[in-house]
């Protein structure tokens, strides 16, 4: 995916990218490091900021979180970020130990690549926070199917950042032979699954999801 621009959560044209929180120090083995990624849609997402930034003042020191914002305003949450660029992500994505993210596709998938089992709050049309209900359609077969671990109201997300914080190992994907296979096989099925959400909405037509594939190419085999 070298040179190419991930569409959920990457920087516009134009706005000036902040740098990435350090990577992780050997002297900090008991911190968990929480990614979270609104993407850039216009959209603000307050509910899942606020959510966040009143769990993080109740775990302090136990959590490093980095919160890429859009949009939204940050408020006082803490490693606000408003965008991030696309190789800032992935080193992002890949120093995580938790991604917590909005249900955009492409996020979705960057993170699974990652080997993170993402924490998805999907945006809800009727709190203002998207034009239609395509994240929630999406965010919940994916969440029947396994592929994220669904948190529709506070409660779940807390629930899965408590599990997380204490078992970090939880929410990755298993890095084998056989995985790789089931991945490759998971993301196709994504693809599959987006296509048919929203290939009637005149918001997302085009084929994103074939573009994606071909930029990720031997990423995917």
């Amino acid at each position: 995916m070298t040179g190419s621009t991930t569409p959920d959560a990457s920087t516009p044209a134009g706005t000036t990218t902040p740098r990435v929180p350090r990577p992780r120090a050997a002297a900090e083995p008991r911190t968990v490091r929480v990614l979270v990624a609104v993407g850039t849609d216009k959209h603000p997402f307050d509910r899942l900021v606020e959510w966040l930034r009143d769990w993080h003042a109740e775990v302090g020191t136990e959590v490093a979180l980095t919160v890429q914002h859009g949009h939204t305003a940050p408020a006082t949450v803490s490693g606000a970020v408003p965008f991030l660029g696309h190789d800032e992500l992935q080193r992002a994505m890949a120093d995580a130990d938790l991604v917590v993210c909005h249900g955009g596709p492409a996020t979705i998938l960057e993170a699974r690549r990652h080997g993170r089992l993402p924490i998805v709050v999907p945006r809800d049309p009727g709190r203002g926070e998207h034009v239609d209900d395509h994240q929630q359609l999406f965010a919940r077969r994916l969440g029947a199917a396994g592929m994220v671990a669904l948190c529709e109201t506070r409660e779940a997300l807390l629930a899965a950042l408590r599990t997380g914080v204490a078992e970090p190992g939880r929410y990755r994907v298993t890095d084998d032979p056989e995985a790789v296979r089931a991945q490759r096989a998971a993301v196709e099925r994504v693809g599959g699954i987006v296509e048919e959400l929203v290939a009637a909405s005149a918001h997302r037509r085009g084929r994103w999801w074939q573009r994606l594939r071909e930029r990720n190419g031997d990423n995917n085999r």
